[in-house]
């Protein structure tokens, strides 16, 4: 099993502005890389929370990042609750919040999980195996009007229609390869560089996972758990999922979102993030070349606006809740100097 390379690490440790002392959430895990790269920058005494969905990502960082075990809080839980994580373990405000979207090589290369077209596995594409539907369920369960939407909808598979007729007309399929063959059939064989099963496997997995009303939910959450001037950074591998970061990003960086042609605002909305890169930062050709997985790429980056009045809030209530819980997992050293990282002078 090859080792899983992380994907823009010194663009993502410029862009999250690490600083030793610093406290920050990786919230996709994964092999550990970016989270080991931050918590490098962030030494002495930063602190980082990690999270995933995925157990096996759990142990895999766990042992990469024992060097760091304690300044490290790694959690097995999905990202969608990323707002009641970091109230549990009284952890917020923070400087950073990082998402890597996507698979790890690690997922990947798994021969017993499915998510790859190239080995025969069971359909299963759970990130968590808690989760109760798995992709043959929904290949062998759903109608063939409701594959069609799938496959179109978290896919943009132009032959979607085709596809979901085939699968219908086969089943049950209940492996990779079975599932593979029948779309090859369906579409008329491969043509030109994608194979043509990419788009339908990402969109089982995007279905099964509900990945993209889970970061919809959490990018909010995010915004809400940083302190003054605290990076938002999200990585993303398909325009589905770029859509949602860039969409949500331009929004919360206006003050008005009132639709065109309304002469008066009337949302009354403030802008709460600043923009640090209007424009997408992808790999360098030399990345690619390393790791072409890489390819697809983009890296997006906003910072937190906060008024003065409400930092200092925030960091008052921090302190209070510190020194009201004697069983968090912060240290009080590090607590009292989180209260004057936040207090604007």
């Amino acid at each position: 099993m090859s080792a899983h390379i992380p994907v823009l690490v010194k663009e993502t440790i410029e862009a999250l502005a690490v600083q030793p002392g610093g406290r920050y959430i990786d919230c996709t895990l994964g092999g550990g890389g970016h989270a080991a790269a931050i918590l490098e920058q962030s030494s002495p005494g930063g602190q980082l929370l990690g999270i995933d969905a995925d157990p096996e990502a759990i142990k895999i960082a766990k042992a990469k990042l024992q060097a760091y075990s304690g300044s490290t809080l790694l959690i097995n839980e999905n990202f969608v609750n990323l707002q009641a994580i970091c109230i549990k373990y009284d952890f917020h405000p923070v400087h950073s919040i990082l998402f890597d979207l996507g698979l790890s090589s690690l997922q990947l290369n798994n021969n017993s999980r499915g998510f790859s077209f190239q080995h025969d596995a069971p359909l299963d594409m759970r990130l968590s195996p808690s989760q109760e539907i798995t992709a043959a369920d929904i290949i062998n369960i759903s109608s063939e009007a409701e594959l069609a939407h799938i496959i179109k909808t978290y896919g943009e598979e132009a032959y979607s229609h085709q596809i979901a007729r085939h699968i219908v007309q086969e089943r049950s399929i209940e492996t990779t390869l079975q599932l593979v063959q029948t779309i090859e059939r369906a579409v008329g064989g491969r043509r030109g560089r994608i194979h043509p099963a990419t788009r339908t496997f990402q969109a089982l997995r995007i279905a099964v996972n509900h990945e993209l009303e889970h970061l919809e939910v959490a990018l909010k959450q995010a915004i809400n758990l940083l302190g003054f001037e605290g990076r938002l950074v999200v990585i993303s591998y398909n325009s589905l999922e770029d859509r949602i970061v860039k969409q949500l990003m331009q929004r919360e960086s206006k003050d008005c979102i009132c639709p065109p042609g309304i002469p008066t605002c009337i949302c009354g909305h403030t802008a709460c993030l600043r923009l640090i890169n209007k424009r997408v930062i992808t790999p360098s050709p030399t990345e690619v070349q390393l790791n072409p997985r890489s390819r697809s790429a983009k890296l997006r980056a906003a910072e937190r606006i906060i008024a003065q009045d409400e930092s200092y809030k925030m960091a008052e209530k921090l302190s209070f809740l510190a020194e009201g819980k004697a069983n968090g997992w912060r240290r009080p050293a590090l607590l009292r100097k989180l209260r004057m990282a936040f207090s604007l002078s």
